[in-house]
């Protein structure tokens, strides 16, 4: 393409902006809200969790030039709200970079490996595909997404089967965790079948995902060294070991009670599904995705709830 330049100019053209200075185009990324979502995410916890302060520090190497004070906003709402501030610039790409640096995951390269490539099923819709090349990270341009042949990849457990399934004789007093935790955990169970019963979705579904998180933590607690020894348990960024239980974020608790067999690929998934939905503990968060949810969606997140607590008493039981 054959364009006269004389001065430099900005043309936007599908999901890119195209800078022509002289003979030279940079195409500069711009990424969707989803993909948005999804980097946040990874800055903030699963790459490695970094506190406020630690983010602050991380964006002001981008030109920012803020402080961590009193009245500082949640993590997700700082760090989505800097991300959108890059968007379309050249400075997200250098965070990008640096987020992947491959000197940050030694002692885990596979785990980089696999975040980019988590990463990348987001990305590939704006048209960019994160590329490790040694030591080196860089962006190409990613084909166009086949979605068929990506379903053929995926474990797709049947939404109605699952609903359909019945797990009888779930008794949180037979759960391998912490005699104190047990009443806790019983109180929090009457109280979700309670906000069923007068159509609370939303709350139901906040305590069914703190629950889990419970549940689970209180298992890693009873078998630490299995927890600690698994390949996606989440290790420091800086010192490369395995960071203590306290630190795990619910991603990590369901992939490693999965990995170590107290879940099942099936739970895994929905799990992980019912996690997305707890992030809109969040009122900002839940009103910028226009997320409703109805008693359909908290029956599947309780459902998925009984059936982690199912499989967890029969594998203790083993």
């Amino acid at each position: 393409m054959n364009i006269p330049l004389l001065f430099p100019g900005l043309m936007l053209c599908g999901m890119y902006y195209y800078l022509y200075f002289c003979t030279k185009i940079l195409a500069i990324m711009v990424i969707s809200q989803k993909t948005i979502e999804k980097l946040r995410s990874l800055i903030n916890e699963e790459t490695e969790y970094r506190s406020g302060p630690k983010l602050v520090a991380l964006f002001n190497k981008y030109g920012f030039a803020d402080l961590y004070e009193p009245g500082f906003p949640s993590r997700w709402i700082y760090t989505e709200s800097k991300l959108k501030e890059l968007n379309g610039k050249p400075e997200l790409d250098k965070c990008i970079k640096d987020l992947f640096a491959p000197v940050n995951f030694i002692s885990r390269f596979s785990e980089l490996d696999k975040l980019i490539g988590d990463f990348n099923q987001y990305l590939s819709f704006d048209g960019w595909q994160v590329v490790r090349q040694g030591q080196t990270i860089t962006f190409q341009k990613a084909k166009s997404v086949d979605i068929d042949s990506e379903k053929i990849k995926e474990v797709q457990p049947n939404e109605t089967e699952f609903l359909k399934a019945e797990f009888k004789d779930i008794s949180i007093s037979s759960l391998p965790v912490d005699s104190c935790l047990i009443p806790y955990l019983e109180t929090r169970l009457n109280e979700i079948r309670q906000c069923l019963s007068v159509k609370a979705p939303l709350s139901a579904i906040f305590l069914i995902g703190s629950t889990l998180e419970g549940v689970l933590l209180g298992i890693a607690s009873k078998y630490p060294a299995i927890y600690n020894r698994a390949n996606s348990a989440p290790k420091d960024a800086k010192t490369g070991k395995i960071r203590n239980l306290n630190e795990w974020t619910l991603n990590n608790f369901i992939d490693v009670s999965c990995e170590v067999g107290f879940l099942k690929e099936d739970v895994k998934k929905f799990s992980h599904a019912l996690r997305d939905f707890r992030n809109y503990i969040h009122p900002y968060q839940q009103m910028s995705m226009g997320f409703q949810p109805d008693e359909h969606t908290a029956k599947i997140c309780f459902q998925v709830l009984k059936a982690a607590l199912f499989q967890i008493k029969q594998k203790s039981e083993l």
